[in-house]
C-alpha cells in the first residue's frame, strides 16, 4: 500500500510580497481617483493597509523565515520614500528582509537614485515594468522599454552597484528579455509571476512554454513561481500543477523560487491553500530541491542572512 509523500515542512522565504498603507502613503492605484483595469478584476478588497502582523497571521501554518518586499507602485515622485518605509517596517516587525525597489531607469535622476539604493541595507534589486505589446499579435509592431537605448543606459548602472533587476513582462516579450540578459551578462534578472500565463488553452500554454524556454537560455535568468491566479476561478492544485511543473522543468530547481504575491493574490486564493498547493505539487522532489524552491534560491538571489538547515 503506497502512501502520499509528506509535504515540505522546512523554512519558507516568500520571494515576492507587498506591504502597504494607502491611508498614510500615496499609492496612486490604491486611491479612489486612481483605480485601474486590473488582471484580477475588482481589487477593492486590497485597497487598504496590509502590514506584517496580518501577513504573519495569514502565513501562520507555514514556516516563513524571511520575505522579499517588492515595490508597490508607490508615488513615483518619491521612490526612495518607499525604501525608507520598508526599512522602518523591517526595524519594527522583522519583515521584510530584502527590497525590490522602484526605479524608473529612463529618468534623469536614475544614477543618483540607484546609488542611494545601493547604500540601503535592504535593497537588492529594482523593478521598472517595461510596458510594450499588450498581446502576442502586437509583437514586432511594438517594442518594450527593454529595447530603448535610454532605458538600457539606466539598466547598465545596475551591475556595478551590485543590484539585480526584477522583470515583470508577459511571456511574448521573451525575445527582448533574452537579448537584454545576453547584452548585460553581469546582471541577474528575476522574472516575476511566471511571465503571466493567463491563457490556459493548449495553444496558449504551449506558446507560454516556448517563451519561458527562450528566456531560460540566459543563465542569469531566475523565475518566481507566483502571481498566476485567475479571476473568479478557485486556485487548485489540479488547475496549476502543469504550470508549476513545466516552469521548474525549464529553469531547474536551482533557478526557480516560490512566492505568494500577497496581498494581491489574496484576491484569488488564501495563503494556506497557495502554499499547501505548492508543497503538494513538488512533494515528490528530493528534499534539497524542495528546500531550494521554498527558501534556498531566494536566500541566494537576494543575499538574505538566513541560516540554512541541515539537509542530511
Amino acid at each position: 500500500m503506497s502512501t502520499a509523500p509528506a509535504l515540505y515542512d522546512g523554512p519558507v522565504v516568500d520571494a515576492h510580497q507587498h506591504f502597504w498603507d494607502p491611508v498614510r502613503n500615496h499609492h496612486p492605484w490604491l486611491t479612489d481617483a486612481g483605480v485601474i483595469p486590473f488582471r484580477y478584476g475588482d481589487y477593492a478588497a486590497i485597497r487598504r493597509p496590509f502590514l506584517p502582523p496580518e501577513y504573519r497571521r495569514l502565513a501562520r501554518e507555514h514556516h516563513v523565515v524571511a520575505s522579499v518586499y517588492v515595490e508597490t507602485e508607490w508615488d513615483p515622485a518619491d521612490p526612495l520614500g518607499e525604501v525608507r518605509y520598508a526599512e522602518g517596517l523591517a526595524q519594527e516587525h522583522g519583515l521584510p528582509n530584502a527590497v525590490v525597489a522602484q526605479a524608473w531607469l529612463d529618468r534623469e535622476d536614475v544614477a543618483e537614485l540607484l546609488s542611494a539604493y545601493a547604500a540601503s541595507p535592504l535593497v537588492r534589486s529594482v523593478r521598472h515594468k517595461p510596458g510594450g505589446p499588450a498581446s502576442p499579435d502586437a509583437v514586432g509592431r511594438e517594442r518594450t522599454l527593454m529595447s530603448s537605448e535610454r532605458w538600457r543606459q539606466g539598466f547598465a548602472r545596475l551591475a556595478p552597484l551590485g543590484l539585480h533587476f526584477d522583470l515583470q513582462t508577459p511571456w511574448w516579450n521573451g525575445e527582448e528579455a533574452l537579448q537584454l540578459a545576453l547584452d548585460f551578462p553581469d546582471t541577474t534578472i528575476v522574472l516575476n509571476h511566471l511571465c503571466l500565463p493567463a491563457d490556459r488553452s493548449e495553444e496558449g500554454l504551449l506558446a507560454w512554454r516556448r517563451g519561458l524556454e527562450r528566456m531560460a537560455r540566459a543563465e542569469t535568468m531566475r523565475v518566481k513561481i507566483s502571481g498566476f491566479g485567475r479571476p473568479g476561478i478557485p486556485w487548485t492544485v489540479e488547475d496549476n500543477r502543469r504550470i508549476v511543473r513545466e516552469a521548474i522543468a525549464i529553469f531547474g530547481t536551482e533557478r526557480a523560487m516560490f512566492a505568494s504575491n500577497f496581498p494581491v493574490d489574496s484576491l484569488c486564493v488564501d495563503f494556506d491553500t497557495l502554499y499547501r498547493g505548492f508543497k503538494t505539487i513538488v512533494a515528490d522532489f528530493a528534499p534539497l530541491s524542495q528546500y531550494e524552491l521554498f527558501a534556498g534560491n531566494a536566500i541566494a538571489t537576494y543575499g538574505l542572512e538566513v541560516e540554512r538547515p541541515d539537509q542530511g
